[in-house]
């Protein structure tokens, strides 16, 4: 076996599959694209998804990748197994109806046991395969000369996840020895694929073959594929005779900083061992995940990794770090994967920026999560209670980040047990929300070979001609209905098309169809991409079409001008974003459409208005400059080496259309584009505003629609300085700040009155008060217009020392406003005011809380003030 870094192994497996004739698909972003029924990318199929399911037919049907994926179903586990992990590389090959299990057998021994290759010992080399499956094992024995005693056939070896794609898979296996193991050597579950540590799972092979119905049934594929996954970090353990996935070079850099860090030496404690391992791969995940464009927050994404750097935090502090550090762990992540991942310590800074911001915010919580914890402790005592509740504890973890096993530290120091029960159902009620908040609809779906199977061409042409005369070449959907002239949708391709399909966040040209003579024959409402790359154009007939006929086809320019002008000014947006706001700030989706566009990005903060205005400026100061707009075709390479930006989601081919915008933007872009800036017009942002975790949108116009936003500004301009009486445009804002002044004096002076009529009301109102036990008591209606009020009169109360607890109560229009205070005296004798407002608050129909001395409440039963006011008696002789 050769000696190997992490770096080495990824570059022979995609070395060796380039060799069989593979394309090297690049690593896609954490985050996928137009795909909700994953929150990560989990595989290295899941980017593929459009290639098994026949949507796309890729240039090659032989691929490769080394994908960097994130798995969150087990996050507990991670740091206390040899192999658990949220971020890992899957390395893996594909074939899209190309070859299948002989070849990819065959190459996977190969790539296994050669010397050129990886030079595995044969001996040592196990597979399981499917029982029914009888080809792949004739395949390794007869063919490969694996022996019998090496091959075992398991039921579980079927791949399916319900409806769609499917099949029969082997999977590899390598014998570690038994030295590794940790399970004894005639134990039932010391074999290839049972629960061991001797024979370790390497690589899967998926055969997949059938589309699994929803009926339940099992149909052949139009066309068979393979899909094969390898765990780089379990490859790089048995290379580089690790123990576990941490002791290889892809965690150790990580785990020694963490040592210098913490003064504590790995490997000689097993609980610090279990830290360490947490942060190591708890920070490798943050500082990719953060780089593809995801932000913490307290939900979907973000949640997760604010998780993850919350536990790793925690883990710090069990290793003696008491201080932000996750961040200095960033650069050394970037630099172990820089080989492959550059893309990490190009983004370091604003990694580590982001990183430390939620560690600082995470140490704040912890104090405010112990708050919280031993009032519930104490709360849980004073009951009798000898368990904190299982609610309780996942209210802590899921609320204030609190982790679970610093709640049990704490409940052990206070001689309580925690209901891990109650817990795991809290939890499981959250993970089935989850699951049930994910659509299904892009999930696998399977080939279609009536698309799929077209493979006539179709040229775009639309750059520079909005006509065409074009041969018809195929009707999709019901050819009778067509045919006869019906009126209908039907989908058409034509040899060559000026019509743009909806691309890069452009939608789609609309226009007309006609025939030679002249009549509209069908109106395009939608051209989307076909699996084979042609334009599919959906169509309303009017009159009857026929194949091989040619037809006038007419886009509308009107609707094309504005597209253009719109997807322009959305490349200097791009770019003035990345100006004012930063780097950091990426697409994460667009729309250009003819009456606006709409730019998505990643940003973790608030836009300022200032910003904005700077954006709008710079955008508008292209505009004026009448920069020429040039487009250049060229190759996937040389258009990065010119530097050119690649748009959120695109997919490029080899060849690629540069879009350039002077010494200012250069973007890979095939959509459409005016020949000059100034085409544009003007350019105004419409709205700002978060719309996820990170993640922000810009709304805005250009041209006549935005012409049409300054009048109708103008508009509402004209109309405030009639109500203000303003006798010029331009004096309005000086004459509204004279107003808001004139304002702040009636309020201030409203004020002085109010607490005048509080202060005459005290005097009356704080007299014979009633007794209770030892305590005295007012319970009161007054006429105040709101709690501000009710809280100015306690005031009063508490400095006349009027009685020993007060209950205000006051009606504001069709709501019930309840103050409760209590003084020294009645908090000593057990009067806690926030008990004392939620058993009177539901007699007004509302709830409220507060502090033992002093506590509100609102309701929307104002009739049942007197009844709330009688109650406090009955509960203070209680």
């Amino acid at each position: 076996m050769k000696q190997l870094s992490s770096a080495e192994v990824r570059q022979m497996f995609l070395d060796f599959f380039k060799s069989k004739g593979h394309s090297v698909e690049p690593s896609a972003s954490l985050i996928p694209v137009n795909d909700p029924t994953l929150l990560w990318i989990n595989s290295g199929v899941a980017t593929l998804k459009k290639y098994f399911d026949g949507s796309v037919v890729p240039e090659n049907p032989r691929i490769t990748n080394a994908q960097k994926s994130i798995r969150t179903n087990d996050i507990e586990n991670v740091g206390k197994t040899a192999r658990h992990h949220t971020m890992f590389e899957m390395l893996g090959n594909f074939s899209i109806g190309d070859y299948f299990k002989k070849e990819i057998i065959h190459w996977s021994w190969e790539l296994l046991t050669s010397p050129e290759w990886f030079d595995f010992d044969p001996e040592k080399l196990y597979v399981t395969v499917y029982p029914k499956d009888t080809e792949a094992k004739r395949i390794w024995h007869e063919e490969v000369g694996l022996p019998l005693d090496h091959i075992i056939e398991i039921e579980d070896n079927f791949w399916d996840i319900g409806a769609g794609p499917s099949g029969p898979d082997t999977e590899i296996f390598y014998d570690r020895g038994q030295e590794f193991n940790d399970v004894a050597e005639d134990d039932p579950e010391n074999y290839p694929g049972g629960e061991n540590e001797r024979y370790l799972e390497i690589w899967n092979l998926v055969f997949s073959e059938f589309n699994h119905t929803p009926q339940d049934t099992f149909e052949p594929l139009p066309h068979k594929n393979i899909d094969t996954g390898m765990g780089l970090e379990r490859m790089v353990s048995i290379i580089q005779n690790a123990p576990t996935n941490f002791e290889t070079d892809l965690f150790l850099p990580i785990i020694h900083a963490t040592e210098a860090m913490s003064h504590k030496k790995y490997a000689v404690n097993k609980q610090d061992d279990i830290s360490f391992k947490v942060i190591a791969d708890h920070i490798r995940a943050l500082s990719f995940a953060i780089g593809d464009g995801a932000l913490p927050s307290n939900e979907g994404r973000g949640y997760v990794l604010r998780r993850l750097l919350r536990r790793a935090v925690m883990h710090g502090k069990k290793l003696g770090i008491n201080e932000a550090f996750l961040y200095k762990l960033v650069p050394v992540v970037g630099k172990i994967m820089e080989s492959y991942y550059p893309e990490v310590l190009a983004q370091q800074e604003f990694i580590q920026k982001v990183v430390r911001n939620e560690e600082n915010r995470f140490h704040e919580t912890i104090n405010e999560g112990l708050s919280i914890l031993e009032e519930t402790i104490a709360k849980t005592k004073a009951a009798g209670a000898t368990t904190l509740a299982g609610k309780d504890i996942f209210k802590l973890y899921d609320t204030y980040g609190f982790p679970v096993e610093l709640t049990e530290e704490v409940a052990e120091d206070a001689e309580l047990s925690v209901d891990h029960a109650g817990f795991e159902a809290e939890m499981e009620q959250q993970r089935q929300r989850a699951r049930a908040a994910r659509s299904d609809e892009f999930s696998m779906g399977v080939q279609s070979a009536l698309l799929t199977d077209i493979k006539v061409d179709s040229k775009f042409i639309g750059y520079d001609n909005l006509t065409s005369d074009s041969e018809l070449l195929v009707i999709i959907q019901d050819q009778e209905l067509v045919s006869k002239g019906l009126v209908g949708q039907a989908q058409l391709i034509f040899d060559q098309t000026p019509f743009y399909a909806e691309m890069g966040g452009q939608v789609a040209d609309h226009g007309v169809i006609t025939n030679q003579a002249g009549e509209v024959v069908a109106k395009v409402e939608d051209v989307q991409k076909a699996p084979n790359g042609q334009a599919l154009h959906t169509v309303e007939i009017l009159s009857a079409l026929q194949e091989g006929s040619t037809y006038h086809l007419a886009v509308d320019k009107k609707m094309r001008k504005k597209l253009t002008k719109n997807h322009t000014a959305t490349h200097l947006l791009h770019r003035a974003l990345k100006d004012v706001l930063g780097n950091h700030a990426n697409q994460a989706g667009s729309l250009v459409a003819p009456g606006h566009l709409r730019f998505d990005f990643t940003h973790f903060g608030q836009v300022t208005p200032a910003e904005l205005e700077e954006m709008e400026h710079i955008v508008n100061e292209k505009i004026w400059a009448a920069i020429p707009v040039e487009t250049v075709e060229t190759d996937i390479d040389t258009a990065k080496s010119m530097g050119a930006m690649a748009l959120f989601g695109e997919k490029y081919g080899k060849e690629v259309r540069v879009v350039k915008i002077a010494n200012y933007s250069l973007e890979l872009c095939g959509g459409n584009h005016v020949a000059n800036t100034e085409e544009i017009g003007a350019f105004k942002i419409i709205s700002e505003s978060g719309i996820g975790a990170g993640v922000r949108r810009i709304d805005a116009v250009t041209s006549q629609e935005a012409f049409e936003a300054f009048k109708a500004e103008e508009a509402l301009l004209k109309e405030t300085a009639a109500l203000v009486k303003s006798p010029q445009l331009k004096e309005t804002p000086t004459k509204v700040e004279s107003l808001q002044e004139s304002l702040r004096e009636l309020q201030k002076e409203n004020q002085a009155l109010l607490q005048k009529l509080a202060a005459q009301q005290a005097d009356n109102l704080f007299v014979n008060p009633e007794t209770a036990g030892a305590l005295t008591f007012l319970a009161k209606q007054v006429k105040v217009k709101d709690m501000n009020q009710l809280r100015q009169l306690a005031d009063e109360w508490k400095q006349k020392a009027a009685s020993d607890v007060l209950v205000l109560a006051c009606q504001n229009q069709d709501k019930a406003n309840l103050l409760v205070a209590a003084n020294p005296k009645a908090v000593a004798a057990g009067v806690k005011a926030g008990d004392l407002i939620k058993a009177i608050a539901p007699l007004v129909g509302g709830g409220g809380g507060g502090r033992p001395d002093l506590a509100q409440a609102g309701g929307k039963n104002p009739a049942g003030i007197p009844q709330a006011l009688a109650a406090v008696a009955e509960f203070l002789n209680k």
